[in-house]
């Protein structure tokens, strides 16, 4: 009968010869698969070798007389085996199909403004876990927090604003919404405040709560899980709320409308938000450097041609610091 490699052996015997039903049945010993050149795979990652036969292969009550009883039994097995490696594979298209869809849904939310009306604070309030989720489990990595924080030009902004103004801050309560890793509340209670609560539905802010404490501010930073708009504060108002809501090209952090749901609710009469002025400015850069990096590479990568990735590049914004020389015309102030 056909043993582990007997069964590897008929395998790659089939893929390289492709012999007819009618001649398999009509073999006798010597099989034409007995030589050790196919236990070489004749198929790269052949599904049908990553079966464990001996598996498959249910006790047979009577034993076969002669090694015909066995092939003809194994090629019944092989059907049955071919049958769930291509159910398999039609569950892994499926299986990639709803990611790209998932993908696709997580854009869509985030970049398009119609799921949210000009009453901010009921329309937040109204989404529901589904349709926020995807933009809070990406806060959840630490990956988009490390860039944030190494924007050196923004994380400084904020720092220098805090630090040079602290009679806006000291023995103050502020709330800070969206707090991430906690920077900004770090910065306030260095400045003097009295107490400061920081506000984030991601998982971030687990590693938030340990970044307190490592530097030694838990008795005046809280910091609180959930939504703003969901929340149970331990104080009914605050002086001042700082976030960090302005994202890429301004709006894109998509929180604006938290912000203002939160002054509405919380900040008290005289009270300030902070940032509160900002501008939208567009300036024409030539970087030949940046365009050799991001588009001439894929003409030839490793030797090969992969210039039809320009078209997939191109569209996407690309954020980074830029060197001033490369500007090439004066700032346009559009918003």
């Amino acid at each position: 009968g056909l043993d582990f490699y007997g069964y590897i052996k008929l395998i790659n015997f089939v893929r390289l010869k492709k012999p007819t039903a009618a001649y398999l049945s009509s073999v006798s010993s010597p099989l034409p698969w007995e030589g050790e050149e196919y236990l070489k795979p004749e198929l790269e990652d052949d599904l049908l070798l990553q079966f464990d036969i001996e598996d498959l292969c249910e006790p047979a009550n009577i034993l076969p007389s002669n090694g015909l009883n066995d092939t003809m039994t194994l090629l019944e097995q092989l059907k049955h085996a071919e049958h769930r490696a291509r159910l398999a594979e039609a569950a892994l298209a499926r299986a990639q199909d709803d990611l790209q869809k998932m993908r696709q849904f997580a854009q869509d939310f985030v970049m398009n403004t119609d799921v949210r009306s000009s009453s901010s604070s009921s329309a937040i309030a109204d989404l529901h876990e589904d349709e926020d989720g995807v933009y809070f489990s990406s806060y959840g990595h630490y990956g988009i927090h490390e860039e944030m924080l190494k924007d050196k030009v923004r994380t400084e902004s904020y720092r220098d604003f805090i630090y040079q103004n602290p009679h806006i801050f000291k023995d103050k309560v502020v709330l800070d919404v969206g707090c991430g890793t906690g920077i900004l509340s770090m910065f306030a209670a260095k400045a003097g405040a009295k107490k400061v609560i920081g506000v984030d539905q991601s998982e971030i802010i687990y590693q938030a709560m340990d970044i307190i404490r490592l530097n030694k501010l838990e008795n005046v930073i809280t910091l609180v899980k959930g939504r703003i708009e969901e929340v149970d504060l331990p104080l009914e108002k605050v002086d001042v709320i700082i976030a960090e809501w302005m994202g890429y090209f301004l709006l894109f952090e998509s929180m604006l409308d938290s912000v203002i749901y939160a002054k509405d609710k919380y900040l008290a009469q005289g009270g300030s938000v902070y940032p509160d002025i900002c501008t939208i400015s567009l300036v024409a850069v030539g970087d030949m450097n940046k365009h050799a990096d991001k588009l001439l590479f894929w003409e030839d990568v490793y030797g090969f041609d992969m210039s039809c990735m320009k078209k997939a590049v191109i569209p996407e914004a690309v954020v980074e610091v830029l060197d001033p020389n490369t500007l090439i015309s004066t700032t346009a102030v559009i918003k």
